[in-house]
C-alpha cells in the first residue's frame, strides 16, 4: 500500500486567500458592527445599556475574534469591567459564534470634553396624545356602515390615526 502524499501542489486555502478582502468588505459595509450598534439595549439589557455605548469593533492580525470598545463614564467603569465576560457572552449569543474575543472599556467624563461627551440616557418612546373629539367623530362617521363591531372598532382606530397624521403641520 502506498501512502498518500501531503502536499498542496502550490494551492492555498480559499479562506486564506480571501480573508483580507472579506474583512475589508464587511467592515466597509458595517456587517460586523451594525447589529451590535443598532440593537445595543436589546442585546445587553437596559441596566448595562444605560451606562455604556459600543464605540468600535476592531480585528486583530489573525482576523478571528474581534475587540469591542465600550464607552462609559468613570463611575460606571469598574462595574462594567466586572461584567465584561457576561457582556461578551450576550453579544456572541447574538452572532452565534465567538465573534467578540475581547472587550475594552474606555472612560469619558459625562460632561466637559467636547469629543468625549456621550449621552447615556435612552430616548423614551413618544407618548401618544389623545385624538381630538372632531377627529374621533370623523372616524366614526367614516366607519358607521360596518356591521361587525370588531372590524368597525379597528377601522375607527385606523381612521383616527390617518386623520390625525393628516392634520400635522
Amino acid at each position: 500500500m502506498s501512502k498518500r502524499k501531503t502536499t498542496t501542489y502550490g494551492f492555498a486555502r480559499t479562506s486564506n486567500l480571501l480573508q483580507k478582502q472579506v474583512r475589508a468588505a464587511s467592515e466597509s459595509r458595517g456587517f460586523a458592527q451594525s447589529r451590535v450598534l443598532t440593537h445595543w439595549e436589546e442585546i445587553v439589557g437596559t441596566d448595562i445599556a444605560a451606562m455604556s455605548r459600543p464605540v468600535d469593533i476592531s480585528y486583530g492580525r489573525g482576523g478571528f475574534g474581534a475587540t469591542l470598545s465600550v464607552l462609559t463614564n468613570g463611575a460606571n467603569a469598574p462595574l462594567l469591567q466586572m461584567k465584561r465576560e457576561e457582556l461578551r457572552t450576550k453579544i456572541n449569543a447574538v452572532y452565534g459564534y465567538n465573534a467578540i474575543a475581547r472587550i475594552r472599556v474606555t472612560q469619558t467624563a459625562k460632561t466637559g470634553f467636547a469629543e468625549g461627551q456621550v449621552d447615556f440616557t435612552h430616548r423614551k418612546k413618544a407618548e401618544r396624545m389623545a385624538p381630538s373629539p372632531e377627529t374621533v367623530a370623523k372616524a366614526q362617521t367614516a366607519t358607521h356602515d360596518v356591521a361587525d363591531d370588531g372590524l368597525r372598532a379597528a377601522l375607527e382606530r385606523l381612521a383616527t390615526n390617518v386623520i390625525s397624521k393628516g392634520n400635522r403641520i
